[in-house]
């Protein structure tokens, strides 16, 4: 029997587990802005996910990719924005003060605590449409790279499909880079989790640092996003 603390953190894995691979296009080759003189900053706004909840900020997944940025050469800064427990309208009233410098690339992910406290699909969409129209009303426009994530089980069906397909339509309609999903290989293994199976370990994080970075890198690059089929 799964004891009851534990449930909430199976279900979401679970299901996350066995998520497929939608795929959204950026067409523009466009290279991100780059600031004469100066590193760009890469912020990454997130959950809990994000931030590296039980573990240092160094083995947090942004960290992770600041160090592949450097490897390469590139003039961009990782600034890790993750809050813990944030819903998608909490990383919304954060927009605007996130924005009060200069930003190269946003990468958004949020939704998995929308998921968790049942909140409304279309209340999600709203909101991470909302980020979009803000950053895009930054001059210069930032390039964005949207994040997938999935809702638990015992939600429903119906709630999972819904929930699951604001992320690529999303994409599409904004003509944005999609990250499927950011536990892919890591949602539902334990040796890649904590104790609550909800947020990874420090192996997790590198594994979500690769997935991100076959998006981001191409991005930062000027290379800009072809998804797979």
């Amino acid at each position: 029997m799964i004891p009851p603390r534990a449930w909430n953190g199976l279900a979401l894995a679970l299901l996350l587990a066995g998520c497929g691979g939608d795929r959204a296009s950026r067409t523009s080759d466009e290279a991100p802005p780059r600031p004469e003189g100066a590193r760009g900053r890469v912020v990454f706004l997130g959950t809990s996910l994000t931030a590296g909840r039980g573990l240092d900020p160094d083995q947090a997944y942004p960290a992770l990719i600041q160090a592949k940025i450097d490897s390469v050469g590139l003039p961009y800064t990782a600034v890790n924005a993750g809050v813990s427990g944030e819903t998608s309208a909490g990383a919304l009233r954060r927009i605007d003060w996130l924005l009060q410098e200069p930003v190269a690339v946003l990468v958004i992910e949020t939704g998995a605590n929308d998921a968790l406290r049942g909140l409304e699909v279309d209340s999600l969409r709203a909101n991470i449409q909302a980020i979009i129209d803000r950053a895009r009303r930054q001059n210069p426009r930032p390039p964005i790279v949207l994040v997938g994530m999935r809702a638990p089980p015992n939600l429903g069906p119906d709630y999972g499909l819904r929930f699951r397909k604001v992320y690529p339509e999303l994409a599409k309609k904004n003509d944005l880079p999609l990250v499927p999903f950011l536990l892919d290989g890591v949602a539902g293994r334990p040796s890649l989790n904590q104790a609550d199976m909800i947020h990874p370990t420090a192996d997790g994080q590198r594994r979500m640092a690769e997935t991100v970075w076959k998006v981001v890198g191409r991005v930062l690059a000027g290379r800009g996003w072809k998804g797979e089929g």
